[in-house]
């Protein structure tokens, strides 16, 4: 018997992909893209900001209590979307998920499951428009009876929105996505 050999990270990053029940036929297909990318043997961090490589992993969490959810007012792409940050060199999404939650809103990650909701890769906007974001897209616990002390130079604000009250204008474009997926088929309307 051989000894034990530890998986490469980006085979384990390949594996929380993969155990993703996707939702429709595009995150099928966008997990299928991933997967190719990541055994392509691509760099898949960021190594310099913004945009090196024009493809790389993003962490995103969803901040949840019962029916609502926790968004940022994002300075740089301009939209409310959900907390998270760029997986950094050697780093797990899962890691980055954790030492974001403390750097952006002063919080311990609280997991509602340990894998990812859900995988998306979206072409950037705002400020650093003009590279693609492969983000998994993680859930926390969180409790809206509690301050958060967030993140002021990525952040206008942070809100807590029912899952029925999210705006329609100015969101992550795939949030009423994650909405279907998480809460169900008929959960939400954006407005």
């Amino acid at each position: 018997m051989g000894p034990f050999k530890k998986p490469e990270l980006k085979d384990e990053i390949a594996a929380e992909i993969a155990s993703i029940g996707p939702l429709d036929a595009r995150e099928h297909e966008d997990m299928r893209a991933t997967l190719d990318w990541i055994r392509s043997g691509a760099g898949i961090f960021r190594i310099a900001k913004p945009d090196k490589p024009p493809k790389h992993l993003i962490a995103y969490f969803v901040v949840v209590d019962s029916d609502h959810v926790l968004l940022v007012d994002h300075k740089n792409s301009g939209l409310w979307l959900p907390p998270g940050g760029h997986v950094d060199p050697g780093e797990h999404p899962r890691d980055t998920v954790i030492r974001e939650a403390v750097e952006e809103l002063g919080m311990k990650a609280q997991f509602e499951r340990p894998e990812p909701v859900m995988l998306t890769v979206v072409e950037t906007v705002g400020r650093t428009a003009g590279h693609t974001d492969v983000c998994l897209w993680y859930v926390l616990a969180g409790d809206r009876q509690v301050s958060l002390d967030y993140c002021r130079e990525e952040f206008n604000s942070i809100r807590w929105f029912h899952r029925d009250e999210v705006p329609a204008t100015r969101v992550e474009p795939n949030l009423a996505r994650f909405f279907r997926k998480f809460y169900g088929p008929e959960s939400v309307v954006l407005r």
